[in-house]
């Protein structure tokens, strides 16, 4: 995202209307993985991909479509390169969620924000603060319980794929913070591109897969489609553009935290609507990832 000059101090109110829309991002990502279960099977996530994405990138390109014949063609290449990872992204969110629980989808997915600084670390050569490593220590605990909640066993596919998945979205951000093309580059042109190759690839996959796009909505009733609108129309494209309507508005630290809060609107939905239970370890474990990557981001900061 280009440089955005941070305007000072919010009076209240204003900041009150801010950071609302951002705070209903977090909740929609946070409902997001609920969302998916519903309408997902192991037989359809390439089909509902398709779809998901087939829905908002004509808005998206049609919004571009003047900014995108702004970009070079290395800005071109590092936006594709970006949504050839987006693409892995979200086929390790989506299968892995099929195969856990949407509480503990979203709590693992959210140790990224205790990956991204110690692989930025890893790459810069820096050594985390005392405080960072105590807060992953302690995310890693928190993950160790909530996998292992029914006794000490293998963890679930889905545990695993969405560990893969976190690190998948370490990768993207430290990709899409060191590509020198992409500095100064518009956020909407890019986020299109990263969309329309991640699609792509979907598509390709799609052609193999079990279920095709067109027999998926085919079966798909009132239910199923009103779980797709709101990951496309809500996760998806209202997400993109709070974040960037916000940004502009308050700082972006203040948007990073209010985003942090998804993995616990994530365990709510899961909990309250999914009917999902942890357990006493399972909780034990939740509470522990929140806590380690809120005090982890405050150690990084």
């Amino acid at each position: 995202m280009s440089s955005i000059a941070v305007p000072g101090a919010l009076a209240p109110r204003r900041a009150w209307l801010t950071d609302l829309p951002v705070l209903l991002v977090a909740v929609a990502w946070g409902a997001s993985y609920l969302a998916a279960k519903d309408i997902t099977t192991a037989r359809t996530v390439i089909a509902v991909l398709v779809l998901r994405f087939a829905l908002v990138l004509p808005v998206l390109a049609v919004m571009a479509r003047r900014s995108l014949r702004a970009l070079t063609a290395a800005q071109w290449r590092g936006a594709g390169l970006l949504g050839l990872i987006l693409s892995g992204i979200f086929l390790l969110e989506t299968y892995g969620v099929v195969h856990t629980s949407a509480t503990n989808a979203g709590l693992i997915i959210s140790l990224t924000m205790i990956l991204t600084p110690l692989a930025e670390a890893a790459v810069t050569r820096t050594r985390p603060a005392r405080a960072f490593l105590g807060a992953a220590t302690l995310c890693v605990l928190g993950v160790v319980l909530l996998t292992q909640q029914g006794g000490f066993t293998r963890p679930a596919l889905g545990d695993l794929l969405m560990l893969l998945a976190a690190l998948a979205r370490t990768v993207h951000v430290l990709v899409m913070s060191r590509a020198q093309a992409l500095r100064g580059a518009d956020a909407l042109p890019v986020t299109t591109v990263q969309l329309g190759a991640a699609l792509a690839v979907f598509a390709v996959l799609s052609a193999g897969a079990d279920t095709t796009p067109w027999g998926a909505a085919g079966e798909f009733g009132a239910r199923e489609w009103a779980g797709l609108l709101f990951l496309s129309a809500f996760c998806t494209l209202f997400a993109f553009f709070v974040q960037m309507w916000a940004v502009r508005r308050t700082s972006p630290s203040r948007v990073s935290l209010l985003l942090g809060t998804e993995p616990l609107w994530a365990a709510g939905a899961g909990i309250l609507i999914g009917g999902e239970r942890l357990g006493a370890a399972g909780l034990l474990g939740g509470a522990l990832v929140l806590v380690g990557t809120a005090w982890g981001r405050r150690a990084a900061g």
